[in-house]
């Protein structure tokens, strides 16, 4: 029985070169009535097939069928049978659920040919992949050809940029901040976060093209930060998610859901693998990215928290809020102690204004409080974190935008954005607007001066747009 199954499972239709095709099937073994059609198997085969005296019975009653067909030249009315149907379809075809029944022989030398093969292809579309990543990740960790000679030139002064070289559009929404790659070697590579949910690298030096868009977050990107190494990015957002994104790879190291709405992020600098976040909440968390936890948790009676700046050693930090009494601001800034989570002072600003950014001078012991009043205001980095009331950096407007500030790198001027969208720049020691470069009256929220570069400045816009200034 099962040796002849094997003769009517499959017709061999391939036919040799130049030889036509053959429409008969295999000859049944001797003794076995002969094929009478193509369509139609053979009674005996199938019965042989089959083993089922009915099935026979239904195949002799529908060859007599055919016959009269044939003979009166006429196609009748015929209702088929399910039997009937079965029976119609052609031998050479194999029958509904044959794969799982009947299976063709293959030798395992030719399993093992087919194996083979089968790896080297998936071995060569991985090994095609791997190196379109490493392509990616070289133009982007390559030295620029107009940065490399200024990199081995010690820092001088800055001088004010005149004029805007590039102007990058392809962010869709505001963009909320900017920032130059911190390793100097790349830094041609500008970091954009932006309400349009992405964030995305830039070589802002060289040519103003985008070199890579990360789209991982599902609701407004408020706030990105290099990591020192120049190789990660830490971000936060509308969406509640802190991701820590490998820049080569594209890969999440670490990736972890808030318990508020994300408004800025920042790595301590005496330790890359620890953070702190904050936004729409009371509570400032701080995390480890080596166990994924939060380690500390840093409490204060408001309702939100603007920015969060790290003073020198990474051992004392601030934070800016949304508390503002009648007559005082008092916790507008609030000095933490990041090791015990204790409140160091909330006694900072006494003026009835937010701050909604904070920037650190890279020499002097001070920092810089960008305010609702139109001002900026400097305090000392010591405790008890005086203001200078002597000195207050006032001329351009921010109405209630998330306006940030900067110190150059040699410290000697201060430049910040404004409502109205232009950039105007004081100088450190006589508070005075030197210079201003105008916008088109969209809000200019984020400044940033490149590390190496002394007149090189970018800007983000609130209408999604980059511009790079020299």
């Amino acid at each position: 029985m099962t040796g002849m199954m094997s003769l009517v499972a499959y017709d061999d239709s391939d036919a040799e070169d130049g030889e036509k095709p053959s429409t008969s099937r295999t000859a049944a073994p001797p003794g076995s009535p002969p094929v009478q059609s193509d369509l139609y198997p053979c009674p005996a085969a199938t019965a042989r097939v089959t083993g089922s005296p009915s099935f026979i019975t239904d195949i002799n009653v529908m060859d007599r069928k055919r016959k009269s067909v044939h003979n009166n030249n006429c196609i009748p009315d015929i209702s088929l049978s399910n039997s009937d149907k079965c029976v119609l379809q052609p031998a050479h075809k194999r029958p509904p659920g044959g794969d799982s029944l009947l299976k063709p022989y293959i030798s395992k030398r030719l399993r093992q040919e087919q194996s083979n093969t089968a790896k080297e292809v998936e071995g060569h579309v991985s090994g095609r992949s791997h190196d379109h990543t490493r392509h990616l990740a070289w133009n982007i960790y390559r030295v620029s050809e107009y940065l490399s000679p200024h990199l081995q030139l010690k820092y001088t002064s800055t001088e004010i940029p005149r004029k805007a070289v590039f102007q990058m559009c392809q962010h869709g929404g505001a963009v909320n901040r900017v920032q130059w790659c911190p390793a100097n070697r790349y830094s041609h590579l500008l970091l954009s976060a932006s309400m349009d949910a992405t964030f995305k690298i830039w070589d802002a030096v060289d040519s103003g093209k985008c070199l890579r868009t990360f789209s991982c977050h599902e609701a407004a990107v408020r706030d990105a930060q290099w990591s020192v190494c120049g190789q990660k990015i830490l971000t936060g957002g509308f969406d509640s998610i802190l991701h820590l994104t490998d820049v080569e790879s594209g890969n999440h190291l670490f990736s972890v859901k808030n318990e508020c709405r994300i408004s800025h992020v920042r790595f301590n600098p005496s330790d890359p693998n620890l953070f702190i976040c904050g936004g729409f909440s009371p509570v400032i968390t701080a995390w480890d990215i080596r166990t994924d936890k939060v380690i500390h948790l840093y409490k204060a009676a408001v309702q939100q928290h603007f920015d969060v700046l790290f003073l020198p050693g990474g051992k004392e930090f601030l934070s800016t809020t949304d508390s503002v009494s009648r007559d005082s601001a008092d916790r507008t800034i609030i000095a933490w102690d990041f090791a015990s989570a204790a409140k160091i002072s909330n006694q900072i600003f006494h003026e009835r204004y937010t701050c909604p950014s904070l920037a650190l001078h890279p020499r002097d012991h001070v920092f810089a409080a960008q305010t609702n009043g139109n001002y900026i205001a400097i305090f000392s980095t010591q405790r008890p974190y005086t203001m200078n009331k002597k000195r207050r950096f006032e001329g351009h407007k921010v109405e209630g935008f998330s306006v940030g500030c900067e110190f150059s790198p040699d410290g000697s001027l201060i430049v910040t954005g404004s409502s109205e969208g232009t950039i105007y720049f004081y100088s450190y020691h006589s508070s005075k607007i030197i210079r201003s470069l105008p916008g088109d009256g969209s809000a200019c929220v984020s400044v940033t001066y490149h590390p190496v570069l002394p007149s090189l400045l970018a800007a983000s816009y609130w209408d999604g747009q980059i511009r790079i200034w020299q």
